[in-house]
């Protein structure tokens, strides 16, 4: 028996040294590496910049009264499209006593000379029927009555719109109404029933009735940091993505860039403007936060790789050519490289798009066996 465990214990130590040799034999192999194969194609590439920035209205037109007062009714509201000449709202007149009153007196005092008039050219027309006096003497009697019957209509006039803002022959064109000077979309109304405007005038600009724009000729607003505005200028075709339609990609063209810049976080901002192609059946609002797409420059039909393929050593770039499937081989390989996006590179010489190159590495991942917990 004892015989037995001597033998036993030598065999279990044979195989512990003999199985320690070969796990020492394996981890000394060196390992072989496998690599991704990336095809040369043919393509385009374009390399692009991004703005940020959103869509607005070209022209918003503040529309202000012309007359101080009180809304007293409002015939719009924001969203609604109107034409040069509607009525938004109405104004009711706060008269100035002291103008009132002057007005007043204004009216009594003509309508008294209107009186006098009146009586001296019936006199003297009946005087002039009986060739009592010349016609000479009742041409001033009707002149006379003439300019006192225009100054009591101007006193009247002038009486109706110290008091209520209209005259009684240009009602249609009275100050209390407030029309819209274009034709577009009301996008606010910020004035209601009840509150107090006042008419624009060398020492303030007024209150804002409604502003109204044309949102059929939008601009997209954006700008662009200094290491990228060197590389764009007008007429630069642009691609916009506007947040809330992300099924639509609008076209725009570039129109303007500041001249100057601003520091926004410590980097020089320069302001952008470029003319939206809005398509009709597409509503854009007024304010739609959007990114621009502009293409710096352009490549097509031309050599492409990835360009994560490529080694650079100083200024010279590699790339490894296979030779062999199985075992993998590659040739080290120089190649002149030209337009990058960032993912495809341009290659200009060095390459043919039947070759095959190595790419990324092939990583093993080794499955870790999860031992389930006793249960108590």
């Amino acid at each position: 028996m004892k015989k037995f465990f001597k033998i036993f214990l030598l065999v279990l130590l044979v195989v512990a040294v003999l199985g320690t040799f070969w796990f020492l034999w394996k981890k000394s192999r060196p390992v072989v590496k496998k690599y991704q194969v990336e095809s040369v194609t043919i393509g385009n590439i374009d390399k692009r910049t991004v703005a940020t920035g959103k869509v607005e209205p070209r022209n918003e037109i503040l529309i202000k009264p012309q007359m101080s007062g009180i809304i007293a009714e409002v015939y719009k509201e924001a969203g609604d499209i109107v034409k040069a000449g509607d009525v938004i709202a109405k104004i009711k007149v706060i008269p100035d006593m002291v103008s009132l009153n002057s007005a007043e007196s204004r009216v009594e005092r003509a309508q008294l000379s209107f009186d006098q008039a009146k009586r001296t050219y019936d006199r003297d027309a009946k005087l002039y029927d009986e060739k009592v006096i010349s016609k000479e003497d009742f041409e001033k009697s009707d002149l006379q009555y003439r300019n006192a019957k225009e100054e009591l209509k101007t006193a009247k006039d002038n009486l109706s719109l110290t008091r209520d803002g209209i005259s009684s022959d240009k009602s249609q064109l009275s100050n209390t109404l407030v029309r819209s000077t274009i034709n577009g979309t009301i996008l606010d109304v910020p004035v209601k029933v009840g509150n107090s405007v006042i008419q624009s005038n060398n020492f303030n600009d007024g209150t804002t009735i409604a502003t109204v724009a044309n949102m059929g000729d939008m601009l997209f607003v954006g700008k662009l940091d200094e290491t990228e505005v060197g590389k764009i200028k007008v007429g630069m075709p642009m691609d916009i993505t506007i947040g809330a339609l992300q099924d639509q990609k609008l076209t725009a063209t570039l129109e303007y860039v500041s001249p100057k810049g601003k520091e926004e976080s410590g980097a020089i901002m320069f302001e952008m403007k470029a003319a939206v192609k809005v398509p009709k059946d597409v509503f854009v609002r007024a304010g739609y936060s959007a990114n621009a797409e502009i293409v710096l420059s352009k490549q097509e039909s031309v050599i492409t790789i990835p360009e994560s393929c490529i080694e650079f050593s100083g200024d010279t770039a590699f790339v490894y050519v296979l030779k062999t499937k199985e075992p993998q081989a590659f040739t080290k390989k120089q190649i002149k490289i030209g337009l990058s996006d960032g993912i495809k590179i341009e290659v200009k010489s060095g390459l043919r798009t039947k070759d095959k190159i190595r790419g990324a590495e092939v990583l093993e991942k080794k499955a870790e066996e999860k031992k389930p917990e006793d249960k108590k």
